[in-house]
């Protein structure tokens, strides 16, 4: 067994920790969970840190258990939240924790055996106790001073916002019954997660050591937020999802691989299985020599492997040097049209008729007639004189050359490119 407690300090992880816990592991394999809130059928990259967090418990010799919330989730977290979510229903519920189930599976080694991980369900547990058995059997031993002294439940209060309903209230409640029906039954002596879960969590706790004078324990990890204050894990197309066909491995992939220095320094130990020795070996090398990007380069290619696979990753980088660097467009040719749509998502897009090109188009007709890509022919001209335009990552000579059926690629597609970064897709139907 290794010191878990110590392996989330160094990583830069640990937020709160319960005193003696850290003691506590010390003594041997205790069993330990994490809840996840199953409000989307896939997690997307803010949930890492709870799955590193799982991932550094199991292997420092300890049992992990993944909770979903079948019943929570129709219930509704409110901690860090300014409203009230929409609940989900009973169809819904089930589609999304198969999804979690199978994202979780690749992360850790899920079983029967010794300190194999665990998937529970609340639903299990919830589904037959009534509303009067559970104030009587649960809601008697927490105070509603107890609750409202929660920061989660004070901020809605105090805030200019919905309010809080009894739903939320109770969230608590139920979150901190969880704890303690699996310390019941499961032997759990650990409750971990965000350091927005403290509340809840120590809840947990109380209610273990009020209704059966039991003892547990809790820790929370770090709230992981970009060095220039914008939200981790959001992008302007939004969140950057677990899921293949959520988020593209090759978006995944850019996703880590912009990291800015500031932010990758920390998340390549938080979102990597590497030691410390090789990350500092890392680091050395990247100090020398800033521009390789050496830093954004391992963590993109780690995480990708261990979300997706390596034949993704294969892609990922084919892909990226195709766009960015010297890649041949024999790569593109394996691609499928929706792989092609997926990697120019956000690209300027024009759609030409097939029967345009049956005699030929000149360039500058073709980027500034039937296509808007140029304002004009004559900044057309001006940027092949530059050596600024490339088509299918070739540089046209002249604004005369024609282009016809036979530039087309997989039978459909031109690429234009403009300087290094600057792409337009002609789809021709």
């Amino acid at each position: 067994m290794t010191n878990f407690v110590e392996e989330l300090r160094w990583r830069g992880m640990l937020h709160d920790i319960m005193p003696n816990t850290e003691e506590k592991l010390n003594e041997g394999m205790c069993s330990g969970y994490i809840g996840f809130d199953p409000t989307a059928d896939s997690l997307h990259v803010g949930h890492l840190t709870q799955i590193m967090t799982l991932i550094h418990f199991q292997r420092a010799g300890h049992k992990p258990y993944a909770l979903v919330g079948g019943a929570t989730g129709m219930v509704g977290d409110p901690s860090g939240k300014s409203a009230e979510r929409n609940l989900l229903d009973d169809a819904g519920l089930a589609h999304n924790l198969n999804g979690i189930k199978a994202q979780l599976s690749k992360f850790m080694t899920f079983g029967t055996e010794g300190n194999d991980a665990v998937m529970v369900n609340n639903a299990d547990w919830f589904k037959n106790f009534n509303f009067l058995d559970f104030i009587r059997d649960v809601g008697k031993h927490i105070t509603v001073n107890y609750m409202m002294a929660k920061d989660s439940v004070k901020k809605r209060l105090d805030g200019s916002g919905t309010g809080l309903s009894f739903t939320e209230f109770s969230y608590q409640l139920i979150q901190g019954y969880d704890f303690y029906y699996l310390w019941k039954n499961h032997q759990c002596t650990l409750q971990m997660g965000g350091s927005d879960q403290w509340g809840n969590i120590v809840t947990g706790t109380e209610l273990i050591r009020r209704k059966d004078n039991g003892t547990a324990f809790a820790l929370t990890t770090q709230l992981i937020k970009k060095a220039d204050g914008t939200k981790f894990g959001k992008t302007e197309s939004g969140a950057v999802w677990l899921d293949p066909e959520k988020t593209s491995p090759y978006r995944y992939y850019q996703f880590w691989l912009n990291a800015s220095d500031d932010d990758v320094k920390k998340w390549i130990r938080i979102f990597t299985l590497k030691t410390q020795d090789e990350i500092q070996e890392l680091e050395t090398a990247h100090n020398e020599a800033p521009h390789l990007r050496i830093l954004q380069k391992s963590l993109a290619e780690d995480i990708t492997v261990r979300t997706h696979s390596e034949v993704a990753l294969e892609t990922a980088i084919n892909t990226s040097n195709f766009l960015f660097g010297n890649g041949s467009l024999e790569f593109f040719a394996t691609l499928n049209d929706a792989q092609v749509m997926e990697i120019f998502d956000g690209v300027a897009q024009f759609i030409i008729s097939k029967a345009d090109l049956e005699a030929g188009l000149d360039v500058a007709t073709l980027l500034a007639e039937k296509t808007s890509a140029f304002p004009s022919k004559g900044e057309v001209k001006k940027t092949i004189q530059g050596g600024g335009l490339s088509i299918n990552k070739e540089k046209p000579s002249d604004a005369a050359v024609i282009y016809n059926q036979s530039n087309l690629l997989n039978d459909k597609f031109i690429i234009v490119q403009k300087g290094k970064k600057n792409y337009f897709l002609i789809i021709a139907e």
